[in-house]
């Protein structure tokens, strides 16, 4: 009845969204996947990104979540790399 896989948005920031060129993402992945797989893949298709795999947040639905949370079909993924700023 459920489909295997679920699409999800990701809403790009700071480095994620220089290194894209765009301001998000429309991907999928099999059911059950944690949103931390989401920095993976991103790290895997432009990995001078990988520096900030160990710092970024991830967010999904504007709710700060741990890395393990799994993603549910129409998701917005957000990757929070930190910010420096004054």
């Amino acid at each position: 009845m459920s489909n295997s896989f679920v699409s999800i948005t990701v809403k790009l920031f700071a480095a994620y969204q220089e290194a894209y060129g765009v301001p998000e993402l429309k991907l999928e992945f099999p059911q059950g996947t944690p949103v931390k797989a989401v920095c993976k893949h991103i790290i895997d298709e432009r990995p001078e990104l990988a520096k900030w795999q160990d710092v970024t947040r991830y967010g999904v639905n504007l709710l700060f979540v741990e890395p393990d949370t799994p993603l549910k079909n129409g998701d917005e993924v957000v990757l929070v790399p930190p910010v420096s700023g004054g």
